[in-house]
């Protein structure tokens, strides 16, 4: 189970909402599993269907979790048209195995939903989200 702060979950779905009609993306840094801070990435792609981080974001967010003594413990991104469950691609692009995989699905835009999932060897374990 994780347990997501009600603020971080507002900031995904915003983040998300904000890119209408495209994909966001965002990595997710901590300390011992928990939450510290949201990165707002952009997407390379500029895709309804798919996200790419920029690079450029990866590295510096990266530099900066280095700094902090932080960790990389998930990747957030949105669905625009389709439920908060990886797709094939999702599946393909799963670098980080360590990172949970975020999806906000915005389906229905009245009420968004976030679910999270280990993708490790295209094997995808759903992890309970519980927003607090």
């Amino acid at each position: 189970m994780f347990k997501l702060e009600k603020r971080f979950a507002e900031e995904i779905t915003d983040h998300a909402r904000s890119e209408v009609p495209n994909e966001c993306c965002g990595l997710v840094a901590g300390k011992d599993g928990s939450a510290l801070q949201l990165y707002r990435c952009d997407s390379a792609e500029k895709s309804p269907y798919r996200y790419y981080v920029d690079p450029k974001d990866q590295i510096r967010i990266m530099r900066e979790l280095d700094q902090k003594g932080w960790d990389l413990i998930g990747i957030y991104h949105s669905h625009t048209h389709t439920e908060a469950y990886p797709s094939k691609t999702d599946v393909e692009l799963a670098f980080y195995p360590e990172a949970l995989y975020f999806i906000v699905s915005l389906e229905k835009p009245e009420a968004p939903v976030i679910r999270a999932f280990w993708i490790i060897d295209g094997e995808i374990t759903e992890e309970e989200v519980i927003v607090a």
